[in-house]
C-alpha cells in the first residue's frame, strides 16, 4: 500500500467513499420512498392541493436520508403529481396533471381499492383504442405478429389469469396485437396498455377466482385478426373489453382493498 493509500485510509473523507458503496440500495430507497408518496396520493391519502410534509420532518418519519426524500420527490414531480416550491413546500398538483398513463403511477393508484372514476376512465380508453387497433392488425399483421399473440395466448391458457406468468401473457398478448397495427402511435402506449389490462385483472381476483374465463374472448380476437377480418376483430375486442368492465365493476361493488402481502406486478 502506498503512502497516498494510507492517508487516505485515514482521512476524514472515508465515510463518504463508504456512502458511494451503496449507491444501489440508495437509488432502491428513493424508490420505495417514491413508492409510498406516490401510493398515497393516488389512493387519496393525499387530495390535489395538499402539502406534503417538508423536507426534513419526512426524512425523519420515514427513517431515509434528505437526499433519499429529495430524488423520491422528482420522481413523483416527473410523473406530474407533485410541485415543489421554495417557502410553499411541495403540493399535489390536480389530477389532471398526473401522468395516469405511466405504468407506475398506475401500478399505485391500484394498489388499494382504485378510483372508480380511474377504472372508467382506462375502460374508456380501451373502448376507443383496442377496437380500432384489432381492425388495423387484422389489416397488416405479419405470420410473425400471429405467432407472438398465439404463443402469448398459449402461455395464458398454459399458466391461467390467476398467476403472475399467465398475466404477463396477457400483455404480451395486447402488446402484439398494438404491434401488429404497424402504427407508431399506437404502439408507444402499448406499455400503459399492458398495464391497465394486468391490473384491473389481478385486481378483479384479489379475494375470489374471475367471474368468467376472459381466455376464449382473446381466442375470438386472434382468429378474427388470423382471418384478416377487421370489422369481426374489432367487434370481438370491444366485446372483449366490456365484459371486463362488467367484471371490473363487480369487484368495485364488493370494496375489497388488496392485503399488505399482496403485490400487484405491473411490469
Amino acid at each position: 500500500m502506498s503512502d497516498d493509500e494510507r492517508q487516505d485510509d485515514s482521512s476524514p473523507t472515508k465515510p463518504a467513499r463508504r456512502s458511494a458503496r451503496v449507491r444501489g440500495p440508495g437509488r432502491r430507497l428513493r424508490g420505495a420512498v417514491a413508492n409510498k408518496l406516490g401510493t398515497a396520493i393516488l389512493t387519496g391519502e393525499y387530495a390535489p392541493g395538499d402539502i406534503l410534509p417538508g423536507e426534513v420532518v419526512a426524512a425523519e418519519e420515514l427513517e431515509v436520508s434528505r437526499g433519499a426524500y429529495r430524488e423520491a420527490m422528482q420522481v413523483l414531480a416527473a410523473k406530474g403529481l407533485v410541485e415543489s416550491r421554495p417557502k410553499t413546500g411541495t403540493k399535489v398538483l390536480p389530477r389532471e396533471r398526473w401522468n395516469l398513463l405511466d405504468p407506475e403511477v398506475l401500478s399505485w393508484a391500484f394498489a388499494g381499492t382504485p378510483d372508480a372514476r380511474l377504472v372508467k376512465s382506462l375502460f374508456e380508453l380501451r373502448l376507443v383504442i383496442e377496437p380500432a387497433a384489432a381492425a388495423f392488425a387484422a389489416q397488416r399483421r405479419s405470420q410473425a405478429d400471429l405467432k407472438q399473440m398465439r404463443d402469448a395466448l398459449t402461455s395464458m391458457r398454459r399458466n391461467s389469469l390467476t398467476t403472475a406468468e399467465g398475466r404477463a401473457a396477457d400483455r404480451d398478448f395486447h402488446d402484439a396485437l398494438l404491434r401488429a397495427t404497424k402504427n407508431d402511435a399506437l404502439i408507444a402506449i402499448s406499455a400503459s396498455i399492458g398495464a391497465a389490462v394486468s391490473l384491473t385483472t389481478h385486481f378483479k381476483q384479489r379475494r375470489r377466482q374471475l367471474p368468467r374465463d376472459p381466455i376464449p374472448d382473446h381466442a375470438r380476437v386472434l382468429d378474427a385478426i388470423a382471418e384478416g377480418d377487421p370489422d369481426e376483430a374489432a367487434d370481438a375486442m370491444r366485446v372483449l373489453v366490456e365484459l371486463a368492465l362488467e367484471d371490473t365493476n363487480v369487484a368495485l361493488a364488493r370494496g375489497e382493498p388488496a392485503t399488505d402481502a399482496e403485490a400487484i406486478d405491473a411490469d
